[in-house]
């Protein structure tokens, strides 16, 4: 059995996610990707990912990432559940799988207007 988080040196480990409400982001997380929610002492609230790789939080102060430039991609088993639950939990789809093909890939917005991408890992599509 494995130790999680994974620690090295190069690794990805902490996500600051701009939020209009904190609550309201953190509830779309948690329902479309699984993401564990956590209040920490100071009040702040963070997040771990769907595997407990990495971490995060969200801020308030900050313009949410409305336009396309550095893109994080989620991986997702199955895409097009996922874009559903993206639509019925308050996000948008802005790229509609298909664009990246043979990749499977979408690019959504989330209740901030963050703009983030879910990757498909398979071919279950």
């Amino acid at each position: 059995m494995s130790e999680h988080p994974t620690f090295g040196n190069g690794k990805i480990c902490y996500i600051e996610m701009p939020a209009i409400d904190i609550q309201k982001s953190a509830a779309f997380y948690h329902a479309v990707f699984g993401w564990q929610v956590r209040t920490r002492g100071d009040g702040s609230v963070a997040f771990d990912d769907g595997v407990g790789e990495v971490s995060g939080t969200w801020v308030r102060g900050r313009k949410p990432a409305t336009e396309a430039g550095l893109m994080v991609h989620i991986m997702v088993d199955d895409a097009k559940a996922s874009i559903e639950a993206i639509l019925a939990n308050g996000g948008k789809i802005v790229q509609p799988i298909g664009k990246d093909a043979p990749e499977i890939t979408a690019t959504f917005s989330d209740p901030a207007g963050n703009i983030l991408g879910i990757y498909q890992h398979g071919r279950k599509n």
